[in-house]
């Protein structure tokens, strides 16, 4: 067998898949890419078991073969290949894959490509199309709020459901959330699912290599998204997300309206003498016109910082995770933000106050009892 492919396409193909490899000490071959020669095109895979990645690429082959080769390797080899319009000739040679560039050869070891597993497909269940930009920012908006661990996996995930005509993004680890909400359109046929927080990483980065709408069909275990020749089909968290909406403060006894780059500036400060915890402490005090935050550290110093602000409400003063704010930020595009506040032991809500699309999104604090 002998195929030739754009080395760029190539390389964008293995860049994707790679991150879907993933070390597995009884079955090696994970930690592989399965490469397909077709006559017309070559396919490449790659799973962990939890998330699988498939990509088509155009090629001109004499013959049909199948490689598994290790991604590590033949991502690194690539990656030093300059000219990126030089075409890559792929052959087989003594049951290894040989790759040939302009100004260098490879000849890479592989494993059998028998026991590479087969990515499940989403057989039955609702397909609708949306834009691919409209998952990367409503993932990308909430996925820092998910749970690190796997103990509670719902935790651990990115509850994605309909709400009338937007499609709403919800993650929390039970100390913070965050919502975002963006158009659907009409007559889109979305079931509720609980996407892995590993795995929304890379679903997201998948997806803005796709132009043009996505395919997305979700069953009971599983989601796939589909277009132009690319493939992500992931698994799905099997629970119940919190009813979070019976936290959402109904009102707030204070508020403060701040810029965002102010907040940022004085919580960086701040950061610097932090404790162990990350506490931070906000005193407000509308009548005074007074909005400080304080951080103490008994083996470093003290720091209390102003912040400019239009303060209306009743005086308060909460500690808070200092990293936990800043997280948030990411996600708001706004210049401003609005704190609002409803006692000292209730969550703290961040919302933007100008900017199109931001007025969607939503944060929650828990405060930290000392």
């Amino acid at each position: 067998m002998k195929a030739e492919v754009r080395l760029e396409k190539l390389k964008g193909a293995v860049a994707l898949t790679e991150r879907a490899a993933g070390k597995h000490s009884t079955l090696p071959v994970l930690s592989c890419i399965l490469i397909d020669a077709k006559k017309n095109s070559l396919t490449l895979r790659a799973t962990n078991l939890d998330i699988g990645i498939e990509v088509d690429i155009p090629s001109k082959s004499d013959g049909e073969a199948s490689f598994a080769v290790p991604a590590h390797t033949l991502s690194s080899f690539l990656s030093q290949a300059g000219d990126k319009d030089q075409i890559a000739t792929l052959e087989s040679s003594n049951g290894n894959l040989s790759i040939s560039l302009s100004r260098s050869r490879g000849v890479l070891k592989t494993m059998p490509f028998e026991d590479f597993p087969a990515i499940p497909t989403v057989a039955e269940g609702k397909s609708y199309s949306i834009a691919p930009e409209v998952f990367i920012r409503g993932l990308k908006a909430v996925w820092y709020s998910a749970s690190v661990s796997s103990v509670k996996p719902e935790l651990s995930s990115i509850y994605v459901y309909r709400d009338a005509d937007e499609i709403v993004f919800a993650a929390t680890d039970s100390f913070r959330l965050a919502e975002k909400r963006l158009p659907l359109p009409k007559n889109t046929p979305f079931d509720d699912v609980l996407i892995p927080f590993k795995n929304s990483v890379d679903i997201a980065r998948a997806l803005e290599t796709v132009s043009g709408e996505v395919s997305v069909k979700a069953a009971k275990n599983l989601i796939s998204f589909e277009s132009e020749g690319t493939k992500i089909t992931s698994r799905v968290i099997d629970g119940v997300f919190p009813d979070y909406k019976q936290i959402i403060p109904k009102g707030y006894v204070t508020e403060a309206i701040v810029l965002k780059q102010d907040l940022m500036n004085a919580l960086k400060v701040s950061s610097v003498f932090s404790d162990a915890f990350n506490q931070v402490k906000m005193t407000i005090d509308p009548e005074k016109k007074s909005f400080e935050v304080m951080t103490k550290n008994s083996d470093i110093g003290e720091n209390l910082t102003g912040v400019d602000a239009s303060l209306s409400g009743e005086a308060i003063e909460v500690n808070f995770n200092c990293k936990y704010i800043t997280d948030c930020f990411q996600s708001i595009d706004a210049d401003s933000l609005s704190l609002q506040l409803n006692g000292k032991n209730r969550p703290l809500v961040i919302r933007p106050v100008s900017g199109s699309g931001d007025r969607m999104f939503m944060y929650i604090v828990m405060p930290m009892n000392r």
